[in-house]
């Protein structure tokens, strides 16, 4: 006889597996899907009828359909890796992340027919349902059943699932637009996404200026000190500054330009790293410096040519970030801790404590946009919005005086 068996999921809706012996005794175990009890029922009875045998007619994963493929319909994972070899402008690394995005997340991804039945995701059957399944699933992650408190698969943070989400709606975007179309509409537009600022106050350190002053201090090294400086003083990011160039400097007009950043690929020999466009197309910015900074500039350029590096190690290397942050910045933040520091940063940090001295100073957030290289004003508003509250005062004020009753005219004249 076959039997049901009712697997729970983290959201609470559940899976039920029809399972038996093919041919009874002996025979191998066969199993199919649903996603609604009446339908695994109603499969029990047909198996049990046709003697521990699939029902005459019925295709595994489709159910009593005739085996039909759209034109040019796959599976979604194949479709999605044929998307990525195609895309153009992206480098080694990215390319790889993707994939490695696809095989470990987008693989989770089923459809789930009127039926109940659950199949195979392809790139034509695939619902704004089974999309909203999906990132239900990422949020919960999947247990380990045979190792209690072990991970199959982590729960995936806000951020991860709004970025995989768009590469994810890209996708099948492309098999919208494709010729012939494979689909009529895209699926991942309208999603409810977790907020992507949940937790993000946890995420960030933002240091005062003493507080990074303390750390600064136990930096030795002039050529780390300065490094350390230029990132928490300009806000620009690792890979930026550690690619400067001497003719990204305009001294006349006390600017740097940002035109190039580190970037990293994989061989069979290890991690290698080359210089290639800046994170985004607003990457590409100009940055105003302060008299202090261009003179630390002029410092570092003396008697090097055009192409070198303005940051560089004592013994005149590129700058490694793992080397940096082992044997400069965790030494030196925990020796400022040991001696009353509250905080922990970590390099990244310096980026964010440059937009709160920023904001601190009245800087509008477009202006703060423009020096980070932020595509969009919305980033920067997520990520550094909650800091504007220190201009309450000056908003109740501009409120009130807006508000307010008009000033007295006495002792002005008026003029006919």
């Amino acid at each position: 006889m076959a039997s049901i068996r009712k697997r729970e999921r983290k959201d609470g809706s559940a899976i039920y597996q029809v399972r038996w012996i093919q041919g009874g005794r002996g025979g191998d175990w066969e199993t199919e899907k649903f996603s609604d009890e009446t339908a695994a029922e109603e499969f029990k009875k047909l198996v049990d009828a046709h003697g521990q045998q699939w029902p005459l007619g019925w295709v595994k994963g489709k159910g009593f359909v005739e085996e039909q493929t759209t034109d040019g319909d796959m599976p979604l994972v194949d479709w999605a890796h044929r998307y990525v070899d195609r895309l153009t402008g992206i480098d080694d690394r990215t390319r790889r992340d993707y994939k490695r995005d696809i095989d470990n997340h987008f693989s989770i991804l089923q459809h789930t027919q009127r039926s109940g039945l659950v199949v195979a995701a392809t790139i034509g059957n695939i619902t704004a349902d089974d999309i909203q399944d999906w990132v239900r699933a990422e949020e919960a992650g999947e247990l380990d059943p045979c190792t209690p408190q072990a991970w199959v698969r982590r729960k995936a943070s806000p951020k991860s699932i709004a970025n995989r989400h768009g590469l994810l709606s890209a996708i099948v975007q492309a098999a919208v637009e494709a010729d012939p179309p494979l689909r009529s509409k895209n699926c991942c537009l309208g999603t409810r996404l977790p907020r992507v600022d949940a937790g993000i106050d946890d995420e960030m350190c933002f240091l005062e200026h003493d507080e990074y002053a303390r750390v600064a201090a136990e930096i030795e090294e002039q050529d780390a000190r300065d490094l350390a400086d230029w990132l928490v003083g300009t806000g620009m990011r690792w890979g930026e500054a550690t690619a400067l160039q001497v003719r990204d400097v305009n001294l006349i007009r006390g600017t740097v330009s940002v035109q190039r950043a580190w970037k990293r690929a994989t061989s069979g020999d290890g991690p290698s790293y080359f210089l290639g466009p800046p994170k985004t197309k607003r990457a590409r910015r100009v940055i105003a410096l302060s008299p202090v900074q261009m003179d630390m500039l002029r410092r570092r350029m003396a008697g090097k040519k055009p192409e070198s590096l303005i940051f560089e190690t004592p013994r005149g290397k590129l700058w490694r970030h793992d080397n940096f942050w082992r044997r400069r910045w965790v030494p030196a933040v925990e020796a400022a801790i040991a001696k009353g520091l509250p905080k922990r940063p970590r390099i990244h940090d310096l980026r964010h404590t440059h937009v709160a001295w920023l904001i601190a100073e009245r800087i509008p957030l477009p202006a703060i946009q423009a020096r980070l290289g932020h595509e969009s004003i919305t980033t920067t508003v997520d990520r550094y919005g909650h800091l504007m509250q220190a201009l309450d005062g000056e908003i109740r004020a501009a409120v009130e005086a807006a508000m307010g009753p008009p000033a007295a005219a006495s002792g002005i004249r008026r003029v006919v």
